[in-house]
């Protein structure tokens, strides 16, 4: 069999592709700033150390981190609206209603683990620097803003990286929901070419290509990290 990438690169094929990425872009940044910014939350929640703070804590990590992801994706697309009134339904399925319970799935799952990343990074920190940044006048949320969560990033930022990138990757399942990401076009490009190989080896290079972006940003991130607090 002669290897024709032509044919899922150029015409209607091709565009399909560039607007699939570009979908799963959107899909995994969204995710991601949702993620991050839950996961921010979670930490300041639990480190209040108190007792019913710290238990629905704990049981939502235990939740996201133990219940396969693709699960959690049928959940919110199947389950969830269910028990949303009418008009909520007709609202969501106006705008898109596919991407937005897959970003939503995606990003408290992820969630999860980055909490549990930053968690680590704070457990990393001696407790001198936060009795430092407090004697030096400081209030509990700059002390954390300023001094405490900086650091912390930075000692979870390899897991960080390594979570990030799995988020990129599980975008792929948002494609069981009709989402037309990469994957989900790469799928119909090769029911409609029969150019099997050719069709999922594109999405391979893809998917790798920019997974060593990320990675390659993290490392970049963590070398400015080092000589900032080299200093």
């Amino acid at each position: 069999m002669t290897l024709d990438f032509s044919a899922v690169l150029t015409g209607q094929f091709g565009q399909m592709i560039v607007d699939g990425t570009l979908v799963t872009l959107k899909l995994a940044l969204g995710s991601w700033l949702l993620a991050m910014a839950l996961a921010l939350l979670l930490v300041v929640i639990r480190l209040t150390n108190k007792r019913l703070a710290v238990f629905l804590v704990s049981a939502y990590v235990s939740y996201h981190r133990n219940v396969p992801t693709l699960i959690q994706l049928m959940m919110w697309y199947f389950a969830i609206p269910t028990l949303l009134p009418e008009s909520v339904q007709m609202w969501v399925n106006d705008f898109n209603a596919e991407f937005l319970f897959s970003m939503c799935a995606l990003g408290l799952c992820q969630a999860a683990y980055f909490s549990e990343d930053i968690r680590s990074g704070l457990r990393a920190i001696p407790d001198g620097q936060n009795e430092a940044s407090r004697a030096l006048g400081m209030s509990y949320v700059r002390s954390m803003r300023s001094v405490i969560l900086p650091q912390a990033i930075r000692n979870a930022l390899p897991s960080l990286l390594n979570h990030t990138v799995l988020l990129f990757k599980n975008t792929s399942l948002a494609m069981v929901i009709g989402v037309a990401e990469l994957t989900y076009v790469t799928r119909d490009i090769e029911n409609q070419t029969f150019r099997t190989f050719e069709a999922y080896l594109v999405a391979s290079v893809g998917y790798l290509f920019f997974s060593l972006l990320l990675m390659a940003a993290g490392a970049l991130l963590a070398r400015r990290f080092q000589r900032a607090y080299a200093r």
